[in-house]
């Protein structure tokens, strides 16, 4: 299997999972976009890998490859089935600080299969994920998190995750800016 498949491969799976959910498709779609924005932030070999990763992050909401609820770990495990690199299977599975969810549902040893990425790369896509909405729209990350929080239950593991990874989440924003303003 490719290193990092082309970015035509990586639409069209998208495309193909996430289609038949309308605003997750818009959703991905948009933050695909934003990464592409974003991308001067992250070294120049490394910017394909970030578009991808972007195009896959949220595979796991596909119906069919639901396994453990959690679609950043589902979306992981079936991009390692399909023989993927480690790295991009660790990015998908860690995107949006993730640790924090797994741990909220007592998957953090399935999450840890694939080390955590402290990277340009894992902030800007952290970025584009947290500064798109659910249908797309372009939010800043308080009206991100805003948002999300109001469709859980304050007690809700999503809930209790999103609040305790705002620091980890506003640093990779914070980073992925700076990095924009050196470049």
């Amino acid at each position: 299997m490719e290193e990092v498949p082309s970015l035509a491969v990586a639409a069209a799976l998208a495309g193909e999972l996430l289609s038949p959910l309308p605003n997750r498709w818009l959703h991905t779609q948009a933050v695909a976009a934003r990464a592409k924005q974003l991308a001067e932030a992250v070294p120049e070999k490394a910017r394909e890998l970030l578009l991808v990763a972007s195009w896959w992050h949220d595979l796991g909401y596909a119906p069919q490859l639901a396994e453990t609820g959690f679609h950043p770990l589902d979306g992981a495990l079936h991009l390692d089935r399909e023989g993927y690199a480690p790295r991009l299977c660790a990015l998908i599975a860690h995107h949006s600080a993730a640790s924090f969810e797994a741990d909220e549902r007592g998957l953090a040893d399935e999450l840890a299969r694939w080390p955590r990425e402290d990277s340009a790369v894992a902030d800007a896509l952290w970025t584009a994920d947290m500064t798109t909405g659910p249908r797309g729209e372009r939010m800043d990350y308080a009206d991100r998190l805003d948002e999300i929080l109001s469709r859980y239950e304050p007690d809700s593991p999503v809930a209790r995750a999103m609040t305790r990874a705002r620091p980890a989440i506003e640093g990779a924003i914070s980073r992925t800016r700076q990095r924009l303003a050196a470049g």
